[in-house]
């Protein structure tokens, strides 16, 4: 009897360091969280319908040849960043990164959404017409303490845990003037917090967008699509490019977003900005420069659902109203402003709202 305790003892200690172990080499082990889900979130600008439309347009090219040895290769461009290697490339502006791929964007479907599931995601939306796949809302279980009594028992109860954090990721792919994709990751959060002082009820909100996580998503599918694991830890590891800030202002009385810089950058940024806010673009013109969004109004109305409730059943939401994001550029000076569904300017406090988002966003 004692000799089978000691070895139930000694097994129980290989399988705590084995769980420890495990993880201590990867800081990211997602799981999708169960549809259905009653989590209460407050209203607010995050909770649009799903259905994002992006229009794919432009030609394409074979894929070059991937040179797995080949150096990084700094860009001469001052603005912003880009480091190669074969026919995959990341740039970077600021806090903004994304990967430029010498590949046609139908080339680049099926990888990229296998790379989603691969780690561990369930997909909420995958429109290859449009080119945006979106996941369902996540947990990082890797941010679970590794303690003793979760590496034996509580694998066998692994529900019981949790982080209090979920997590939700965009990719956006836009084929380019040259013919070949640029891939874009933004991240949207949650959090679970306490809804009143007497914390016997928890509610969800949003927790700002990660900006190392999108990078570390980047520099995983950079892998995927040929680049090899030192290669890309090297090139996302180069520092960010310094970018412009944004700021709010008026004019004509009309709310607007004013950025120090040209279009291409300026468009580029907004566009991310909407993904990472989690607005849902129907559509986008590059040559008017604007971005087609559908906005669904705060509602203080206590008994409106939560934001899982209203993920989950799209007949309880609120309808969306729909507005024009405007990107107007002279020179190194552009203004985003908000026009309303049928293109008049708008100064109500919905646009109001809007270009706050966006702004501090963009700082």
């Amino acid at each position: 009897m004692k000799a089978a305790t000691t070895r139930l003892g000694l097994l129980a200690l290989a399988m705590a360091l084995s769980a420890c172990s495990s993880l201590e080499g990867d800081k990211i082990d997602y799981k999708s969280a169960a549809k259905g889900s009653t989590l209460e979130v407050p209203p607010d600008l995050t909770q649009l319908s799903r259905d994002s439309r992006y229009a794919v347009a432009g030609g394409s090219v074979s894929a070059a040849a991937m040179q797995a040895g080949q150096a990084a290769q700094p860009s001469g461009t001052t603005n912003a960043a880009a480091l190669t290697l074969g026919d995959v490339r990341i740039e970077r502006d600021g806090k903004q990164r994304w990967l430029v791929v010498n590949r046609p964007a139908d080339k680049l479907w099926e990888p990229v959404r296998e790379f989603w599931q691969d780690n561990g995601f369930t997909l909420a939306q995958a429109e290859s017409n449009v080119g945006i796949i979106e996941t369902d809302w996540a947990e990082n279980r890797a941010k679970l303490p590794q303690d003793f009594i979760r590496s034996t028992v509580g694998k066998l109860l692994d529900s019981l845990y949790s982080t209090g954090e979920r997590d939700k990721f965009r990719t956006r792919l836009e084929r380019n003037a040259n013919g070949g994709t640029e891939i874009y990751i933004t991240h949207r959060g949650m959090i679970e917090v306490y809804g009143n002082v007497s914390k016997d009820s928890t509610i969800w909100q949003p927790r700002p967008s990660d900006p190392e996580l999108e990078t570390e998503f980047l520099r995983r599918l950079m892998v995927k699509l040929g680049v090899s694991q030192e290669q890309s830890k090297a090139i996302a590891a180069a520092p960010a490019a310094r970018t412009q800030t944004a700021r709010m202002t008026t004019v004509n009385n009309m709310p607007v977003v004013q950025l120090d810089e040209g279009f291409d950058r300026s468009w580029r940024r907004v566009g991310l900005a909407l993904d990472r806010t989690g607005f849902t673009v129907e559509d986008r013109n590059r040559n008017e420069g604007t971005y087609f969004v559908r906005y669904v109004a705060p509602n203080t109305d206590k008994k409106e659902p939560g934001f899982f409730g209203k993920l989950f059943n799209a007949s309880a939401a609120t309808p969306p109203l729909k507005y024009r994001i405007v990107v107007r550029s002279q020179g190194e000076s552009t203004t985003v402003s908000v026009l309303n569904e049928a293109g008049a300017p708008d100064g109500s406090a919905n646009a109001e709202r809007i270009v706050r988002v966006i702004a501090d966003d963009l700082k």
